[in-house]
């Protein structure tokens, strides 16, 4: 079928000035979709297309360690469990490999598909997303300087994890948070210093680095792409018109 060179030429110019324009609502759906999408595998679950639900968890397996007990459960009794409510119902191990592969049972109901930092960290590259472009004109591009300051909290709270983990899931430091109980002098219950739990300390560390971590990158990049797209955006048209 013969399809004239000018209407090519004139629908990737339509293309192309769309993109150009709209960049920053596309790049906002793309990240609502990729959010969504470890929230939508809890729903298969539910509607008992298991075999769709496990192509979201496997492919986002591939972003995030999905602990159990450090994600959000859906259709359940709670919205978060315990490590010890989870090994008695799994398999009795600290193996975060095996750990990892619980994805709920019709009672607990199912896991989101990303852990809880990683929910968070998103969710805060998508609302600044949209508060960037709704006020863009008034916010200062993000300094690398003040990026790395940003990245401290998730820096120092992941890594801190990481190395508690090394004493087994459920038996390091930041597990029983002993420390933080003697610096606030047992201020808090003992569900916030112990354990990963909804409103625990290592809950509210978790969520808070991820969100400021998820705001510093995009706030850090955002201007740069929009620059980058209104330097290309004139080039672009000029090549169109020749």
């Amino acid at each position: 079928m013969y399809f004239p060179t000018y209407r090519l030429a004139n629908w990737t110019k339509r293309i192309s000035s769309f993109v150009y324009h709209n960049w920053l609502v596309i790049f906002g759906v793309v990240l609502i979709i990729f959010i969504g999408l470890p929230f939508l595998a809890p729903v298969l679950m539910k509607l008992k297309l298991v075999n769709l639900a496990q192509i979201i968890y496997s492919i986002y397996s591939f972003l995030c360690h999905q602990l159990p007990q450090r994600s959000f459960f859906i259709f359940g009794k709670q919205f978060t469990y315990s490590l010890t409510e989870i090994k008695s119902v799994w398999f009795d191990t600290n193996s975060p490999l095996i750990l990892r592969r619980f994805i709920g049972t019709p009672d607990m109901g199912w896991k989101v598909a990303l852990s809880d930092r990683m929910v968070s960290m998103y969710m805060g590259t998508l609302l600044f997303t949209w508060f960037w472009r709704l006020s863009k004109n008034h916010i200062r591009p993000l300094s690398w300087q003040a990026l790395i300051f940003l990245s401290f909290p998730i820096a120092i709270d992941g890594f801190t994890h990481m190395f508690s983990d090394f004493a087994g899931l459920g038996f390091g430091y930041r597990d029983s948070n002993n420390w933080l109980a003697i610096i606030t002098n047992n201020t808090f219950s003992s569900a916030f210093y112990s354990g990963d739990g909804w409103g625990s300390f290592n809950s509210i560390m978790r969520m808070a680095t991820g969100f400021i971590f998820g705001v510093g990158i995009i706030w850090f990049l955002i201007p740069h792409i929009n620059e980058l797209f209104r330097e290309l955006e004139p080039r672009n048209t000029q090549k169109m018109l020749k």
